[in-house]
């Protein structure tokens, strides 16, 4: 359990630090930041991504998966831990964007949902860990 929790996180830092690059410009700060501000911005995010994706895979094992995990009930503590993951992405853009103004999308965002949620922040959240979650299921069978 703690082998694969380690390659996790570890996979879950890099994906999401390339995808904190690629979505930055779909955000104010792009535009209105310095470099400097931009670079926190992104190491900040990707180091709450890790927080999230580190609690959401705790939790969801805890809940799902204690005995004989990750052999046993895999996909369930898997999707457990996408949901827990994906409904606190939703929480915390719509607490940062509409409640706290932490940060703004750019029109450039497409948003979904009663909560204006941005499209990119889901699409994070279910591809990384997703293909995450499957890349180590396929590694942990040879």
């Amino acid at each position: 359990m703690l082998q694969f929790f380690f390659a996790y996180i570890l996979i879950i830092a890099v994906a999401n630090l390339i995808w904190e690059i690629a979505h930055a410009p779909l955000y104010t700060i792009w535009i209105d930041g310095t470099r400097a501000e931009i670079a926190f911005a992104i190491a900040h995010c990707t180091f709450g991504d890790v927080l999230i994706a580190g609690s959401s895979l705790s939790l969801a094992w805890l809940i799902a998966g204690r005995r004989g995990w990750p052999d046993k009930n895999y996909w369930r503590v898997a999707g457990l831990s996408l949901l827990i993951g994906l409904t606190y992405t939703v929480f915390s853009e719509w607490l940062n964007i509409s409640i706290r103004e932490s940060w703004a999308y750019r029109e450039a965002m497409p948003t979904i949902g009663p909560l204006n949620t941005g499209l990119s922040p889901l699409l994070q959240w279910l591809i990384i860990p997703s293909l995450i979650f499957a890349w180590l299921k396929s590694a942990m069978r040879r």
